[in-house]
């Protein structure tokens, strides 16, 4: 979703978007390593829509959502946050944003597919 990034600045990261088709269900999954900046923090958004380059797109209401968005500061190193998906849309795509940060941020995000309508799954 989001492969492992070492972000020095406030540049936003943008996942992949990803097809739920088959699935009823998805979780993301976002670990940290070291967030060097002392006054960074980190808030992610989550966008669904029904067209695959989800130019659709609209922020996932939270009643379709299991937990809240991940966000963090400078001192969440090493740290794993999650948030589920229980929309109806068929894609989803997650961005996470920094603010104040000048050094070597370190990130990543995975998203898990699950309740799958058919069985077993590759």
């Amino acid at each position: 979703m989001i492969s492992p990034v070492s972000v020095s600045d406030n540049t936003a990261q943008v996942s992949q978007i990803i097809d739920l088709q088959g699935y009823d269900a998805c979780e993301i999954v976002v670990a940290t390593g070291s967030l060097a900046d002392a006054d960074a923090t980190f808030t992610a958004l989550l966008e669904d829509g029904d067209a695959a380059n989800l130019s659709d797109n609209a922020a996932v209401a939270s009643t379709a959502r299991l937990g809240s968005l991940p966000s963090f500061v400078f001192s969440d190193d090493d740290k794993v946050f999650k948030v589920g998906y229980l929309g109806a849309k068929r894609y989803i795509r997650l961005t996470i944003t920094p603010a104040a940060n000048a050094s070597a941020a370190l990130f990543s995000a995975v998203a898990i597919l699950g309740a799958a309508m058919k069985q077993p799954t590759p």
